[in-house]
Parts: structure tokens; C-alpha cells; sequence
């Protein structure tokens, strides 16, 4: 339940920051150019708080946390008296018009260098791509990529960590190839092509390293305890932190993988756990718990284990001063916007399957485990979030801002407006191709919250 309320509080903090940064552009251009501004509304339905500045516009937070909007003087829906026809927004001239329109995306743009320029300030502890190991007959293997090897560039693109490794990767969907230069741990530098032509995944079932047959270096599991769930099996038993288990049923633990394969076959039995405490070995009982899988069940006991220190070096704050940490931050909005809008491009060719697209839940859960992370990688998150919803906005699709933008260029170039009879089918098409698009987004939550 906790972790319910912490993700659903995240995500109304994330949406409500850039719903409030989206629609703040298209509100400072439209006041800069003279158009009245009735209503700037967080939310949508009921307002719960409201107030009135001296130009007349209410600011609004409504109950509905799911986006927000501007409502501007417009004589297409309001009744306009004759002496505040200068203030609306239709009378304006249409580079205008286009000015405040495009604000809304733009300054999702500048609140992504913004934040990640404040990340960059902060600090991010992160780990450098070093590989672990790799899957044999895997495109990793064929490549000649070993464990030990540290990942410098993928497709002529720096990674310092394992963030910016997966980014790369992703991007190169659909290509047939991509270019890495790997570092040995002897410290000798080479390049080699990754063929991967064909390659897919579903993000449901792996990651994209794995699917590749990349495993990330991580320090060896040991099998003492480092945690015990609350009311588990474990703590019933009387298991301790710092308890190393050594033996199940009189076998011999190998590793703690192994020790967890053997538990979710043994679901509701009892089962006796042979264990090392002050240097006295002791033998407890345990009834293991069920959980429900999409596989049936499996067993449970509750205990998460003490891993081996990072070695030297792997660990680093990815932190920069104030000067460079400018060019940091626009290069990395500069190369999520390139990503995201490839992605775009790749999933209408079909290079990349419909069920990579994301909604309201895992934006959800992925808002509250970076809020769980801290402050860095929660502007992080907002960063990456902020640039999709620029890219998303600026699709010329009717009833987003680049719908209403084309509406506007090619006024521009004819010079007359569009007839409102296309305006009004193109809302509707552009509205059906919306309705399309978020149940396919939702569709995919639910399959990955279910599963």
C-alpha cells in the first residue's frame, strides 16, 4: 500500500510540475502578445482553489490531476464585446498565434535543460558500464564482447553509465548494425560492430541489455541476510540480519540464486534452514508463503541478502560545475529529443512494437521509484518526461498544439485561414487517434501491472 501511495503521490507531484510548466508557456506568450487570458486551470473538473490576479485571469487547481489548460478570449466560443476584440486570441496576427501555441512545447524543452542542469548540479551516484557477463550465442557473443569489458561509446555516443548505454542501444532499433568501443579491464581500448538486424524485445518480458546477452557487472550475492520482511516466514522462524545460511534441508547452499530457485518451487511446506550465528551453526524451522505469479505460485520466505563491496572505481557521482554542467544538460535534451522523436518514427514503421508504449501507470511507478532514489534522479525523470510530452504536443495531429500549428502554417502560407469544417473533422480524427493511442498505453500498463 505504501508503495502504491508513494508512486500515485510522485506522479501527481511530476504531472503537476509539467502540466504547470506546459501551460505556463503558452500563457507568458499570450499575455506578452496581448491576449486575455481568462482561466489558467491545473487539473481538470471542479476547481478546489482559485484566484484572481489583477488582469483578471483565474488560476485554478482543479480535482482531476490529468493535465491542465489555458482558456483564452476567443470569438469562435465567447461572446466578445466590441472593445475587448483587440484582446482575443483569434483576432490576432497568425505568427502570433503560432508563438503561443509553440510555447507550450518549447518551454517543456527549456524546463528539461533546466532540470537536468540542476541534476548535474546535484549529483548522480551511478555505475559505469562494466559487463558481467555474456549470454553465449547471444548478438553480445558474436560481437566478441567479454566480461570485464567497459562499454566507452555506442554508435559514436559516450556512455558513462548503464543508463546511457540502454538509451544508445534502444535508439539503434532497427538498424542492422551498431558500432561499440569497449575498454578490456587490462585497460586496452577496440571497436566492434553489434549486428542486430532483427533484433526486438519486449520490454514485459527482459531488458534490452539482456536481450542482447548483456549481464551488468554487479558484486557477488553472498547468502548472508542483510533484511527480513515484516510478518514473513523469515522473521517467524527467528532469522536474523547477519545470519548466513548455509545449508536447506541438509543441502548445501551454493549461491543465493540457487537458494531462491529452491524456495519458489517449495510453496506452504516446511523446510529446515541450517545457518552460521556468532560462530554457532543452528538449525531453524520455516513454513514457506505463497505468492501468486502469473505462473501459478511460488514460494516466499522474506530475506534479501549482503552483497560484496563495489570494486574501486566502479562507483562515481556523475556531477559537474556550474559552467559545464550548461553544455551537459543541452547535450543530453538535445539527445533524449533525438531518441524519443527516432522512436516515434520507428514505431509507426514498425521497427519498434506497439508495446513499448507507456501511460499513466508505469509514468506512475516510474515517478515514484526515482522520487525513492532522491532529489537527482527524480530531475532526471521530470527531464525525460518533459521532452516527451514537447515531442508528443508537436505531432501535427488536430487537438494537440502541432495540430492546431499546422492549422496555423498553412494559414500562413495561403493566407486565409482553414476552413472551420476541416478544422472540425481534423479534431475529430485527431481526437479518435488519440483515444487509439492511450488505450494501447493503458492496454500495456495493465498487462505489466498484471504480470
Amino acid at each position: 500500500m505504501f508503495t502504491f501511495l508513494w508512486s500515485l503521490g510522485s506522479f501527481i507531484v511530476a504531472l503537476g510540475i509539467l502540466v504547470a510548466v506546459h501551460e505556463w508557456g503558452h500563457f507568458i506568450v499570450a499575455r506578452m502578445c496581448g491576449v486575455h487570458v481568462e482561466r489558467f486551470s491545473i487539473g481538470f473538473g471542479k476547481p478546489f482553489w482559485t484566484r484572481k490576479d489583477k488582469k483578471g485571469t483565474e488560476f485554478a487547481v482543479a480535482a482531476i490531476p490529468l493535465g491542465g489548460y489555458v482558456r483564452m478570449l476567443d470569438e469562435r466560443v465567447d461572446d466578445v464585446p466590441a472593445e475587448k476584440r483587440h484582446l482575443a486570441f483569434n483576432n490576432k496576427p497568425v505568427l502570433q498565434r503560432m508563438a503561443i501555441i509553440a510555447a507550450g512545447p518549447g518551454v517543456n524543452f527549456i524546463f528539461a535543460v533546466l532540470a537536468l542542469y540542476m541534476m548535474f548540479l546535484i549529483g548522480q551516484n551511478t555505475v559505469k558500464p562494466v559487463i558481467g557477463d555474456i549470454t553465449p550465442d547471444s548478438f553480445a557473443a558474436q560481437a566478441q564482447l567479454k566480461a570485464g569489458d567497459e562499454i566507452i561509446t555506442v554508435g559514436g555516443h559516450e556512455t558513462p553509465d548503464w543508463e546511457s548505454v540502454n538509451l544508445e542501444l534502444i535508439s539503434a532499433i532497427g538498424t542492422p548494425q551498431v558500432g561499440i568501443t569497449v575498454k578490456s579491464a587490462q585497460g586496452v581500448t577496440s571497436q566492434t560492430n553489434l549486428h542486430i538486424a532483427g533484433w526486438n524485445f519486449d520490454p514485459e518480458k527482459q531488458s534490452a541489455l539482456n536481450s542482447l546477452g548483456i549481464v551488468p557487472f554487479r558484486p557477488e550475492i553472498t547468502t548472508v541476510v542483510a533484511f527480513i520482511s515484516e510478518d514473513s516466514p523469515a522473521e517467524q522462524a527467528g532469522l536474523q540480519v547477519d545470519d548466513e545460511l548455509i545449508a536447506l534441508n541438509g543441502e548445501k547452499i551454493e549461491s543465493w540464486m540457487s537458494l531462491v530457485d529452491t524456495i519458489k518451487g517449495l510453496p506452504g511446506e516446511t523446510v529446515s534452514i541450517t545457518l552460521m550465528r556468532g560462530g554457532q551453526q543452528q538449525t531453524v524451522s520455516a513454513t514457506i508463503a505463497r505468492r501468486d505469479t502469473p505462473d501459478g505460485q511460488d514460494g516466499f520466505l522474506g530475506v534479501s541478502p549482503k552483497a560484496e563491496p563495489w570494486p574501486e572505481g566502479y562507483v562515481f557521482t556523475h556531477q559537474y560545475g556550474p559552467v559545464e554542467a550548461v553544455s551537459k544538460a543541452l547535450d543530453k535534451t538535445w539527445r533524449l529529443t533525438a531518441v524519443s522523436v527516432e522512436m516515434l518514427g520507428k514505431l509507426v514503421t514498425g521497427d519498434v512494437s506497439l508495446n513499448n508504449l507507456s501511460g499513466p501507470i508505469s509514468i506512475a511507478q516510474g515517478a515514484g521509484v526515482s522520487a525513492g532514489y532522491g532529489l537527482a534522479y527524480f530531475l532526471s525523470f521530470l527531464a525525460l518526461i518533459s521532452v516527451s510530452l514537447g515531442i508528443i504536443n508537436l505531432l501535427p495531429i488536430p487537438m494537440l498544439d502541432g495540430g492546431h500549428l499546422l492549422f496555423y502554417i498553412i494559414e500562413w502560407a495561403s493566407g486565409k485561414p482553414v476552413p472551420e469544417h476541416v478544422q472540425e473533422w481534423g479534431f475529430k480524427i485527431g481526437g479518435a487517434l488519440l483515444f487509439m493511442m492511450m488505450s494501447i498505453a493503458i492496454f500495456n500498463d495493465i498487462s505489466r501491472f498484471v504480470s
